[in-house]
């Protein structure tokens, strides 16, 4: 297997979810027999460090919409996807009404699950 470079593995670790980034930590700390508190606060932004142990402490998780993006048409599809019973126009309104909650008090699974779906058609979103 080739060795990798820093610079190679940070753009691997780049590409990767919070929650994918969360699991390579976990193998990592169980193979290694290590506790990488310290350089996953290297690897990602300081501020989701500290969210990600907050994370995994809690069971509910908020949801908020921060921003559409440039993609507010496709953002709104993936609202109503995510919100049942959410019509077109309360939709719009909640999209345009950012930074607004989107889901509260869901697990853990659901909320990283409807964050990647709204990443993914160009929203910034937040875990609380």
């Amino acid at each position: 297997m080739a060795k990798l470079s820093n610079e190679e593995l940070l753009d691997v670790f780049k590409e990767m979810t919070l929650l994918e980034l969360s699991e390579f930590v976990k193998q990592f700390e169980e193979t290694f027999d290590v506790t990488a508190a310290a350089p996953a606060a290297v690897v990602a932004a300081p501020g989701a460090a500290a969210g990600a142990a907050a994370a995994e402490e809690q069971d509910e998780f908020d949801v908020i919409l921060e921003g559409a993006g440039d993609k507010k048409i496709q953002v709104i599809k993936v609202v109503r996807e995510i919100v049942s019973g959410l019509g077109l126009k309360e939709a719009k309104e909640l999209v345009e009404g950012a930074p607004k909650p989107i889901l509260e008090k869901v697990e853990k699974e659901k909320a990283e699950e409807a964050k990647t779906k709204l990443e993914e058609a160009g929203a910034s979103v937040s875990l609380k």
